[in-house]
């Protein structure tokens, strides 16, 4: 047909001239068939297609199907073929089994019967809404897409079981593995664009998909999208977007992965409010987070510091906030012994912000008191042993060491001292950089402490020598004879006695060096009085009368002490 007829009309597409027939176009062509009417005045020989979907490339395949010849309609064409048959009217009214039918059947008997190809679809639908929208075709995807892939959803118990959150250091990496294992769909659906991304997802949640299974899904996802970031616009609308998605539910998604998020919308710029909700949720579970998680870089021009040490005061307060809430809703607890669960999360917390004040004491450009602030608003119950603040504390006066008086007192009072073990006690009594009071503080308490020891452990002995002697060595377990526990308890006595004997030692130390400066103060003081009692001597010989003046109205002169006068008065004679 088309070599014996000679072309009578010219289709322009996208800057591409077709030359064709008018026949094969307005029989199965609409809007065609009404531009060669509107054109007739004109020059009917040309149209334009300025607007069809997919261009030159889909325009071929649609003047193929209007001249009868065959070609394939398949998962990659066949929802841009559907919106250009759509867009040239290609309905049964121009002619029945047309293009409009023919894309219909495709989708509803191939595409939304199959996962992937489903998926495959709404993918290249993303570059044709919103025709595609207006024809269904993304939700139609959506639909089957969701539901195929909850049709085989793990229950709640096997996916605590198998899927487990933890505070790595990779705060992306680490959990990609499982979450493939897991939630075979999660992917898979990391091809879509982050709008049907998120609408996809609100369907399968529709159709019963957990919230921990939706944090799997969104750690995979930002996998793909948010490494190498270099401040595209996109990818903070990325980061604002997957916070938007995050589950409500308390521990549905790690908190590395949170922590990932934060630091993103730092380096991206995000909202405000998008920042601000990542810190609100890092807060309600920050009990597992790592010592890597908080040291997220300062992106200030205006502060010097290393780290953000503001982010992390805002998370700690956070966390407190949280804590105190949970605490009220709670109420009281049947058994004292039971630590509640906030209490154990503050313990983790505050070993997490004393490694952390650690870690950042080295800068020389962190401020005193924002080390002290934030230190400061861990609660004292929440630290049961106070070596990693003293750590945090030692390492902060040995980088600063400008620092004056009464700073490194003020730094001090955040260490309560009899919270110390005796480790740490042992240096910090040797420690030149802690103020003296300090020092004093530290080896009273060790005393006290040895002191306590040492009668606790001769009590225990007493006890078990008088239990002993009652009923007999067959009566003790036989778990640890009394030869064996006796030999320990003196073992034990005898490290304490050494201890308290260093202790001593120490204490005699400081003592003599107390007694030399007070010596040295004395010398000093008693050489300047010999010095003026010499000069007062000399001049008082130099004026013979006021010595005899001053030694009448001394004391009355005795026979002894006139004969002593004279022989003093010829001797100066």
């Amino acid at each position: 047909m088309t070599s014996d007829v000679p072309t009578d009309i010219s289709v322009e597409v996208a800057g591409t001239s077709f030359a064709l027939h008018k026949f094969p176009l307005v029989s199965r062509s609409g809007r065609i068939r009404k531009l060669v009417v509107e054109t007739r005045d004109l020059d009917p020989s040309q149209i334009k297609l300025l607007e069809i979907p997919g261009g030159a490339e889909v325009f071929e395949l649609v003047a193929k199907f209007c001249y009868g010849i065959n070609f394939e309609i398949t998962t990659a064409n066949v929802a841009v073929l559907r919106c250009a048959a759509h867009y040239l009217e290609m309905t049964d009214d121009y002619g029945e089994g047309n293009l409009v039918v023919r894309t219909e059947t495709y989708l509803n008997e191939v595409v939304i019967q199959d996962f992937s190809v489903s998926l495959a679809v709404l993918h290249n639908c993303e570059n044709l809404v919103p025709l595609a929208e207006e024809l269904k075709i993304v939700s139609r995807c959506v639909d089957a897409v969701a539901a195929i892939a909850t049709a085989s959803l793990p229950s709640r118990e096997q996916l605590s079981s198998s899927m487990e959150y933890n505070g790595s250091s990779g705060w992306i990496d680490s959990q990609v593995q499982s979450c493939k294992t897991d939630h075979w769909w999660s992917e898979d659906l990391a091809i879509l664009r982050i709008d049907f991304y998120q609408r996809t997802l609100a369907a399968m949640m529709s159709r019963g998909l957990l919230h921990e299974s939706i944090g799997g899904a969104l750690i995979i996802y930002a996998q793909r999208y948010l490494k190498g970031l270099n401040m595209k616009p996109e990818q903070r609308a990325l980061v604002e977007t997957l916070t938007s998605m995050l589950p409500c539910e308390k521990n549905s998604i790690s908190c590395s992965f949170l922590f990932g998020l934060l630091r993103s919308a730092i380096i991206l710029d995000a909202s405000i409010s998008c920042r601000i909700e990542l810190e609100q949720r890092i807060g309600m579970q920050m009990d597992q987070a790592a010592l890597d998680d908080l040291l997220i870089p300062s992106m200030s021009f205006t502060c010097d510091t290393l780290f953000d040490v503001d982010v992390v005061q805002r998370l700690v307060i956070n966390f407190l906030q949280h804590k105190e809430k949970e605490d009220s809703q709670a109420g009281g607890y049947e058994s004292e012994s039971t630590s509640p669960p906030s209490q154990s999360a503050a313990i983790k917390v505050a070993k997490l912000i004393d490694n952390y004040l650690a870690e950042i004491a080295p800068d020389t450009n962190l401020k005193l008191l924002k080390f002290y602030a934030l230190a400061e608003l861990v609660p004292d119950y929440a630290r049961v042993v106070n070596d990693g603040l003293y750590r945090a504390i030692d390492i902060y006066l040995k980088a600063h060491s400008n620092l004056s008086e009464g700073e490194r007192k003020k730094i001090c009072k955040l260490m309560d001292v009899q919270k110390l073990s005796q480790e740490a006690c042992s240096h910090a009594a040797q420690n030149e950089r802690l103020p003296v009071q300090v020092v004093v503080q530290v080896l009273y308490f060790e005393q006290v402490r040895l002191r306590a020891a040492m009668a606790a452990s001769m009590m225990e002995g007493d006890n078990l020598g008088h239990f002993h002697h009652k009923l007999g060595s067959g009566a003790l377990s036989a778990a640890i004879s009394p030869r064996d526990h006796y030999a320990s308890i003196r073992r034990e006595n005898r490290e304490l006695k050494l201890e308290v004997a260093r202790m001593r030692m120490r204490l005699t130390e400081l003592e003599k060096e107390h007694v030399c400066m007070k010596q040295e103060m004395e010398k000093t003081s008693s050489t300047a009085h010999n010095f003026l009692h010499s000069v007062s001597r000399r001049l008082s010989r130099l004026n013979p009368f006021g010595s005899r003046n001053q030694s009448h109205v001394a004391a009355p002169q005795t026979p002894d002490s006139r004969v002593s006068s004279r022989r003093r008065r010829h001797s100066i004679s």
